[in-house]
């Protein structure tokens, strides 16, 4: 049976095909509230998109849990056996909502898990680095990936300009222009939680840890010349390589892995550990191999399920915290400030977001507080009181985390070594493979400006002189390539 049309109030509608008018050739009638209705909705069928990580792809499916890892945390979502249903997007970071799939570009790897405890969000990145290290700097770098105000262009002079004078983008410049840099698909890339967290046990107990996401498809990759052929063929490829693997089956798996660190290690560490730009190495601390978690269901609605969807590092559950990593502090207060501006102050309620778990709290009104007071009593709008409103429970307080040192603006340049883990990253690669990465490097350089190109160079040479001369010999051979065509 035909369901029957009816407006968002719920009114039957005899007529979807003419508007109400004052005779055949007559104007419309203000009274033709179907046709308002339909008009302002469509003018509200867009929301803000987002400032980063505007282009995005995602599906739902489950996380099994197949290691033992309950000595280092109480979440019930990473204990042995247990499955939970989540959500993950990927996206690209640069470009808006319309951009290619195929460009180079760092790619966001968000997951949101529904456990019984709450909402777990773990909102990474394909590369374990960053490009810095201080959140300060967030915005100014984010300001070198997008247009120009003058031009509304694209600029590879402030990018580089940026990146010349932070030498601590150097290992996660590297990671974007080597083959791991375009990706052919969102399934044939590994996903990394980056930031340092931690984990804690019913002993109170604290670990450092850092989260891996591998890949079951294998590393596949394009280069530019081929990620430029296929966008001048589709510009969705992500979203069809995805969406059609899913529903035809063919479902994407990536094995988890936690690296762990005693809370004492990371006094002892020749690094720094909550370094954004630094990886752990794996002959310190072996990866843990943990469970799978596969992809297995394509979203109905696209908008309501994936770009209403809203990641942030600040859910977290008991048995899983923070650290001092200075980027992943301000994250956790920005990532959901960003979807209080975009969504609106209840945007945890929508279903996308919403928890699976009992949800109370005391939060009041504000717009779209279409699910009413959630304090656990009609009467309990306030805490404390004595209305059977919900309490705290002391019982999922977490360790404290310490943390010394007087406060102050510190130097985050001053004592870091900015060169030995790009050197060795560098060094692991073949003939080939460095060079790709050296033309790859030199043709985002083309209309720089010689002296920041030179301020590049002198970083790269303090990484290896093979590398600032790869780089050197890739723009000469560009530099003849012009010179010939002209």
């Amino acid at each position: 049976m035909t369901k029957r049309l009816t407006t968002t109030a719920g009114a039957p509608i005899a007529d979807n095909q003419n508007s109400l008018t004052a005779g055949a050739r007559g104007p419309v009638l203000m009274q033709d509230y179907q046709l308002i209705e339909k008009l302002a909705h469509q003018n509200r069928e867009r929301i803000p998109e987002r400032v980063v990580h505007a282009k995005g792809w995602g599906a739902f499916g489950t996380l099994k849990i197949t290691g033992d890892i309950s000595k280092y945390t109480r979440a019930k979502a990473l204990q042995p056996g247990s499955e939970t249903p989540m959500l993950a997007r990927f996206s690209t970071v640069a470009g808006e909502q319309g951009a290619a799939d195929h460009e180079r570009d760092v790619r966001g790897f968000a997951l949101k898990f529904y456990t019984e405890e709450g909402n777990w969000d773990l909102v990474g990145n394909n590369t374990p680095v960053f490009f810095i290290r201080d959140p300060y700097k967030f915005p100014d770098f984010i300001h070198t990936q997008k247009r120009h105000p003058r031009s509304n262009l694209r600029s590879p002079t402030a990018m580089w300009d940026f990146w010349a004078l932070s030498p601590e983008s150097l290992h996660q410049v590297t990671i974007l222009m080597s083959d791991r840099g375009l990706p052919t698909t969102p399934m044939h890339m590994n996903g990394y939680g980056s930031h340092t967290y931690s984990l804690w046990n019913d002993a109170g107990e604290r670990f450092w840890v850092k989260f891996h996401w591998k890949t079951q498809q294998g590393h596949s990759h394009y280069t530019n010349a081929q990620g430029a052929e296929i966008t001048g063929q589709t510009r969705e490829g992500y979203q069809e390589s995805l969406f059609g693997s899913i529903e035809a089956g063919d479902f994407p798996r990536w094995t988890l892995q936690v690296q762990i660190m005693p809370e004492a290690d990371a006094e002892k560490t020749p690094y720094n550990p909550f370094d954004l730009t630094k990886v752990w190495p794996h002959a310190d601390y072996p990866p843990i191999e943990v469970g799978v978690m596969e992809l297995n269901r394509n979203a109905d609605n696209y908008f309501a399920e994936i770009e209403q969807a809203a990641f942030s590092p600040s859910n977290i559950v008991p048995g899983i915290g923070f650290s001092p990593d200075k980027m992943l502090q301000a994250r956790i207060f920005s990532y959901a400030d960003a979807h209080r501006y975009r969504l609106g102050t209840h945007y945890e309620a929508l279903p996308v977001n919403a928890p699976k778990c009992p949800v109370h709290h005391y939060h009041k009104d504000g717009s779209m507080n279409f699910m009413g007071q959630q304090t656990g009593a009609q009467d309990a709008y306030y805490e404390p009181n004595t209305m059977g409103g919900a309490a705290q429970d002391p019982a999922v307080a977490e360790p404290p985390l310490r943390i010394d040192g007087d406060a102050d603006r510190y130097n985050h340049r001053d004592g870091n070594d900015d060169f030995s883990q790009p050197r060795a990253l560098h060094d692991l690669m073949n003939d080939d493979q460095r060079a790709r990465l050296y033309m790859n490097t030199a043709e985002t350089m083309q209309g720089v400006p010689a002296e920041i190109i030179d301020r590049a160079l002198a970083n790269y040479d303090q990484v290896s002189p093979a590398y600032g001369d790869g780089i050197r010999a890739a723009l000469a051979c560009l530099a003849g390539s012009k010179d010939a065509a002209e």
